[in-house]
């Protein structure tokens, strides 16, 4: 089989080549905000011009390029459109049978307060499915709920994408940090306590964030000592976890002890002004009963339980190569695309075959947890199949624009990713020596606004950020966590990020509007993260 090694300075000058690498990124951009196209349009428009970059500077085989997409747009469908899907479904079940109306009243029980909601569904539950799932869940989910709720279904999306950027770090049992650990051949502990310094501060303000979001200052005032319950007690625990523990546990741990420290503080505290919406939808008069309440909880109990204990190492095992049950899983060698593509130096430190397989893992995986929950609620209650059909058909038709956006945005990624301009782009950032450690957040940021997984963004940049480190004499587990904690900061804007949260409030069409009101905040807290770097350039001046 012909090979292709990657070139990464086609042009003979880093800057300039990483120019040309970052053009398809700012042509999506540019499409999505200022041309206003179709979130789906843009992503195409934006892989072909990937490909003829890929092909016309890079020198990569069309055939090639054009492997590296399609690669793309099928790991796009599957997991990450599955899950989307298979999550949409569950919260449809729940609003189809009216058992929703009892899942909203519960919430209004702890709190009547809107705002008080947000730090409960949006912060601590959205976290908790963060440590569980991942990959598009927590947004999909708590979004449907806030807008269940009354929730204006811009501002219950732009919530939630910001509210989950506390646990994105350590999502889907800790992944994002051991993936990265593990590529560098660091210890993945080592790793996760280097972001104590930091993400532990940035969950505490985001409790803030949401009430501004909500509220403005007035309601911080007014719900301040709550913010501090929430806020204080996910970070004081997730430091504790992080630091003793590791990353696996941190967020089930830190979503657990606020949400509970706070539904226990509101039984003796209350805000002195209750904020409602106007869409309120709530039912203040009708109680439910106890087992009423957790009879329409029991979908999300299920979702949460199973990909939990799918998630847990001792059943992954079972699934990994060498497990017992290793012929479930799939694995399937991407015609003229799997070893076809040479990594090189700088990259890695020797030639390497780029593996391009595709996994499928029906029995294993996410979406597999999820529908068993699906499959489970059904049972329980007694759904018939009319409506079964009825719901698939308006979920698949709803979400047929965002399966559209999430493929070809995927696909634009892994075209950057096997071409070589990702690592063009990480290459430029790195030639600035002892200032690195202010642009390596900069560096998580990008991978993961390119591939919408703070674990993709690991996989591709915490090689060279491990060697930048030793380059310049820091310890590289500081760098593979500054790597995480930038690339978090992205998952509220990238692309794949914004399709599943318009497409879980029914927004499809209007990605342009939720990324214009997502992206300060993410640039703010990534400004914020960069300065903080300041004392180690002046340490190596």
């Amino acid at each position: 089989m012909n090979t292709w090694t990657q070139i990464y300075d086609p042009l003979q000058n880093i800057w300039l080549s990483a120019l040309v690498a970052a053009v398809p990124i700012f042509f999506f951009i540019l499409c999505l905000t200022v041309l206003k196209m179709k979130s789906y349009v843009s992503g195409l428009y934006s892989v072909i011009l990937a490909v003829i970059l890929a092909v016309f500077v890079y020198d990569m085989p069309a055939a090639t390029a054009v492997s590296a997409a399609a690669f793309g747009a099928a790991y796009g469908f599957y997991p990450i459109c599955s899950i989307v899907i298979a999550a949409i479904f569950l919260y449809k079940l729940t609003v189809k049978t009216g058992h929703f109306n009892v899942i909203r009243n519960s919430i209004a029980t702890i709190t009547s307060d809107s705002r008080l909601q947000v730090l409960l569904i949006a912060f601590s539950f959205g976290a908790f499915l963060e440590g569980a799932a991942g990959f598009g869940v927590p947004v999909a989910i708590t979004a449907a709920l806030l807008v269940g709720m009354g929730f204006d279904p811009l501002k219950a999306a732009a919530v939630c994408l910001v509210a989950n950027i506390a646990g994105g770090a350590f999502g889907a049992m800790g992944i994002p940090v051991t993936v990265p650990a593990q590529l560098t051949e660091l210890n993945a502990l080592s790793v996760g306590r280097h972001t104590v310094s930091i993400l532990p501060f940035i969950s505490f303000i985001v409790p803030f964030l949401l009430v501004f979001m909500i509220d403005g200052f007035k309601g911080i005032k007014q719900t301040l000592p709550a913010i501090v319950v929430s806020g204080g007690s996910f970070a004081v625990t997730q430091f504790i976890v992080l630091y003793f523990l590791g990353a696996e546990l941190g967020d089930i741990f830190s979503a657990v002890v606020s949400m509970v420290s706070l539904a226990l503080f509101l039984r003796v505290w209350k805000p002195k002004e209750i904020y409602h919406l106007a869409t309120d939808k709530t039912e203040k008069a009708k109680k439910y009963t106890i087992g009423q309440i957790l009879y329409a909880w029991s979908p999300f109990a299920f979702l949460t339980a199973l990909v939990t204990i799918f998630n847990l190492k001792p059943v992954k095992a079972l699934f990994a190569p060498g497990g017992s049950l290793e012929s479930l899983v799939f694995n399937l060698p991407v015609p003229g695309l799997n070893n076809a593509v040479v990594k090189t130096v700088p990259i890695v430190k020797q030639n390497i075959p780029f593996a391009a397989v595709f996994k499928l893992d029906v029995f294993s995986s996410t979406t597999t947890a999820i529908v068993l929950a699906i499959i489970i609620s059904l049972i329980m209650f007694r759904a018939k199949g009319n409506l079964v059909k009825a719901l698939t058909i308006e979920t698949l038709k709803e979400l047929k624009a965002p399966i559209y956006t999430i493929c070809s945005v995927i696909a634009l990624a892994y075209v950057t990713n096997y071409s070589g301009m990702s690592s063009t782009l990480g290459l430029a950032l790195s030639s600035t020596g002892n200032t690195f450690p202010v642009l390596s957040p900069i560096l998580g940021w990008i991978g993961v606004f390119l591939t919408g997984s703070v674990v993709s963004s690991g996989s591709l940049f915490a090689p060279l950020q491990a060697v930048t480190a030793a380059q310049i004499g820091m310890t590289p587990a500081n760098l593979v966590a500054l790597n995480v904690v930038g690339g978090t900061m992205a998952k509220m804007v990238s692309p794949q990020s914004i399709a599943v949260a318009c497409a879980a409030v029914g927004l499809v069409g209007k990605e342009s509007n939720l990324f214009k009101t997502a992206v300060k905040y993410s640039l703010v807290l990534l400004l914020f993260i960069s300065l903080l770097q300041l004392n180690a350039v002046f340490h190596f001046m």
